[in-house]
């Protein structure tokens, strides 16, 4: 992959990084590439109307339709893309980053995520706008040929047009509440704490847990496009904890931005990750038959707890390299139905064809609900090694496979651990920062190691 196109999507700083330029022309790009039909949401960031508006007109300048969602989680344009037959969809979101960032993120007409093929002929497509007259440091990294395609844009009549999507929201919470009903669940009597993070979800969720029957009690529903998961959301848990402690709810649900994700809450306060909410539901759907080939596909970052849980049950675990996008490509090529990250991101092929935050909520409700089991004991279907992880900041990520003193000190950690643990080290897609993970069966000690490696991150590549 070049300079544009990170893990997920094109993301930076907005009008720094990511400016109405690139934004205009990877609209441009998606219309005359993708097709001549497309989908635009965004998040609650400030920056968000900003780029919306330039995606839009890089569609419209390519002839095509831009059909605007408005403020509306992920999920629900990859959904949209779909029901309502559009060559491709886009959402201006940043996900769990904070405000001062946006990104753009595309999804094909089957709405899944674009694949390398058609992330490098967009960015080839954005390198010649460039050469013709944009000039930004931003593209300096892009590939080094000149594409041999000609692009010539539409005048007159074929130049596109723009028209709002008034009830996008309401199709994609119908949808949620649809696939919930037909299994005849029903939410009421529960009482569900929410936090939506000042982003996306504020239209969708509480409205959809309240028309399935339960109480919610929502916090973080207003935004002013600089709050965003400021100490909110999926990525600051403390505010849920609060509301779940005032309100004394059955279970908390935690959106990060764009609400691609979710984290939950039990009621004695233990967090339920993306491997937790994994086994639950694979297990849900082996007792119902549903769980195809009985495989569920997580990554190299899942907990070995998990890994035990599955072993027990006797279902197989598929791992990927980290990034929903690979969890998504292993599913497709073996037709699994159900894959998941431990930071929440979990894909339900029955349901979506991405991370979905609600539909994940909500069907492990469900799942919880037809078990009959106390919530806090559910969950102890999976028993968690001790993980620390550190986020180190450095300004040279590119540099981390080829530092032969970061190698040696993680081969050093990795026999010491031998087989009571084991380590992650990897740059992040999306920020200017090196994940450093340690899993052991002490938690001290996987700290310790930890902030060993991370010392050796630090000096070395900042």
């Amino acid at each position: 992959m070049s300079g544009l196109f990170g893990t997920d999507g094109v993301r930076g700083v907005a009008n720094r990084d990511l400016t109405c330029d690139i934004a205009f022309k990877l609209g441009q790009a998606a219309g005359a590439l993708l097709g001549d039909t497309i989908v635009i949401g965004k998040d609650t960031r400030k920056s968000g109307d900003m780029l919306e508006a330039s995606v839009a007109a890089g569609v419209m300048s390519a002839g095509g339709t831009a059909l605007l969602a408005g403020v509306i989680p992920t999920p629900a344009v990859a959904y949209l893309t779909r029901t309502l037959q559009c060559a491709g969809g886009i959402v201006v979101s940043a996900s769990h980053n904070p405000p001062e960032y946006n990104g753009i993120k595309f999804f094909d007409a089957q709405g899944y995520k674009l694949t390398d093929f058609n992330e490098h002929r967009i960015e080839d497509y954005v390198y010649t706008c460039a050469r013709g007259g944009i000039e930004h440091p931003f593209l300096d990294t892009l590939s080094p040929h000149t594409p041999q395609n000609s692009y010539e844009l539409p005048v007159g009549a074929r130049v596109g047009t723009a028209r709002h999507v008034d009830d996008a929201c309401d199709q994609y919470c119908a949808h949620i509440i649809d696939a919930i009903t037909k299994q005849g669940i029903s939410f009421k009597g529960l009482h569900i704490a929410l936090d939506v993070g000042h982003g996306a979800s504020t239209y969708t969720s509480c409205r959809t847990f309240e028309e399935l029957g339960a109480q919610v009690s929502v916090i973080n529903t207003d935004y002013n496009g600089c709050d965003i998961n400021v100490n909110c959301g999926s990525t600051h848990l403390e505010p849920l904890r609060a509301l779940m402690k005032e309100t004394g709810a059955d279970i908390g649900v935690a959106h990060d931005g764009d609400a691609d994700r979710v984290i939950l809450l039990a009621p004695d306060g233990r967090e339920i990750d993306g491997d937790i909410m994994l086994a639950v539901c694979a297990l849900d759907l082996k007792t119902r038959h549903l769980l195809q080939e009985n495989t569920v596909v997580s990554t190299v970052m899942c907990n070995l707890g998990f890994v035990d849980a599955m072993k027990a049950a006797g279902i197989r675990v598929v791992q990927t390299q980290v990034g929903d996008r690979h969890i998504l490509e292993e599913m497709l090529l073996h037709g699994y139905n159900i894959g998941a990250e431990q930071s929440g991101h979990m894909i339900l092929f029955d349901y979506n064809s991405t991370g979905d935050g609600l539909m994940s909520a909500a069907q492990f409700i469900a799942a919880f609900i037809r078990s009959g089991m106390p919530l806090d004991k559910l969950i102890d279907v999976v028993q968690k090694y001790p993980q620390v992880l550190l986020n180190v900041p450095v300004a040279h990520k590119e540099n981390l496979a080829q530092s032969a003193e970061i190698q040696d000190v993680i081969h050093n950690v990795e026999q010491q651990l031998a087989n009571e643990g084991r380590v992650l080290v990897r740059a992040s897609g999306t920020e200017p920062l090196v994940r450093v993970m340690i899993e052991a069966r002490d938690v001290a000690r996987a700290q310790e190691l930890a902030n060993r490696i991370g010392d050796v991150v630090k000096r070395t590549l900042s």
